[in-house]
């Protein structure tokens, strides 16, 4: 039911989900388990390079460090349910007990879906304060080289690493804050996973302070990272335009080479979310439709971004095949 006069206690929500075709259900489950797995696979290929690589402690690896990290909350946080609702889409169980109920699959307790509602959000802005960091590191290597280990010391990568997050923390923190108290009247959650929009539909009263808030916590994460990433690629690019030299040509393929893999996560990311938004804005698409471009942001740069700073980064790259090539004798022997 999505709409009662009752108050709901103890709440247990579930989601709708996609609409899945009989006989659909174990393909698509394929589909996802592949990309789940590719991107614990990549993510995972990141951090144990760097973190078994002394030549990769240095700050632009650390940033792409957060960013796995960030990747793999997200996916975490969504995937695992979707699989379930795709392997067991049209089955149930039965709670064991006197006066037991089939319970869907689909279901999922109020804490839970907080919780998952809460990991998605906070994927949402980390992996944007994230990029604002790695657009600074860019910035100060591009156009300070000389200065560049003395600005970008690890105190204060440390500090870009903790904002980042504890920015992300507090934000998501103060907006499912304000769920205290809520009455909800309803049970169906329109969507695949568990979001705060999804669940306020739900409440038998207004929430319009979380509503406002909302919204101008979006637009002011989105807006200041937007400023930050633009602000340094403005300069980076006076900077190398500028820049001479013996080999201007050289230097300023360099200069590209260095920023390409940052800015094409930033643009991939940021495409992801557009179509979101644009895709809510056409009522008459197919809710499967609406439903699969509004996952795309957390399934899609998780599994892109390593193979992203992987072809660009030579040294990173060259680190996770050596990782390989030790794992790989091992397994014969």
């Amino acid at each position: 039911m999505s709409n009662s006069s009752a108050v709901l206690d103890p709440v247990v929500f579930e989601l709708e989900g996609f609409m899945v075709a009989p006989g659909y259900g174990p393909l698509l489950f394929l589909l996802l388990l592949c990309n789940f797995l590719f991107v614990w696979a990549g993510n995972g290929a990141v951090l144990v390079a760097v973190a078994t690589d002394r030549r990769l402690r240095r700050p632009m690896f650390v940033l792409m460090v957060n960013l796995a990290l960030v990747d793999l909350l997200g996916a975490t946080a969504v995937c695992p349910h979707i699989l379930m609702h795709f392997l067991y889409a049209d089955r149930s169980v039965a709670v064991q007990g006197p006066g037991s109920q089939p319970i869907s699959y689909r279901s999922i307790s109020h804490s839970l879906a907080l919780l998952q509602a809460f990991a998605v959000h906070t994927y949402g802005v980390a992996v944007q304060t994230v990029l604002a960091a790695m657009a600074y590191d860019r910035y100060v290597a591009v156009c300070e080289p000389l200065l560049y280990h003395t600005i970008m010391t690890p105190l204060r990568v440390f500090w870009l690493c903790f904002w980042s997050w504890f920015s992300a923390f507090v934000f998501i923190g103060i907006l499912f804050g304000l769920h205290s108290g809520t009455r909800f009247c309803g049970t169906l959650i329109q969507h695949v996973y568990c979001s705060n929009r999804g669940i306020l539909q739900l409440s038998c009263d207004p929430t319009p302070i979380n509503n406002y808030y909302g919204l101008v916590m979006t637009y002011t994460v989105s807006t200041s990272v937007f400023l930050v990433t633009a602000f340094s690629y403005a300069r980076i690019l006076l900077a190398v335009l500028g820049r001479g030299g013996l080999d201007p040509v050289q230097t300023r393929s360099k200069a590209l080479q260095t920023c390409s893999s940052h800015l094409l996560v930033y643009v991939l990311y940021n495409l992801a979310s557009v179509i979101i938004v644009i895709s809510y804005r056409f009522p008459a698409l197919a809710p499967n439709i609406k439903k699969l471009f509004s996952i795309l942001f957390i399934i899609v740069p998780p599994a892109v971004n390593p193979l992203v700073y992987g072809l660009v980064s030579r040294e990173l790259r060259s680190a996770i095949c050596r990782q390989l090539n030790r794992v790989a004798p091992k397994r014969h022997s």
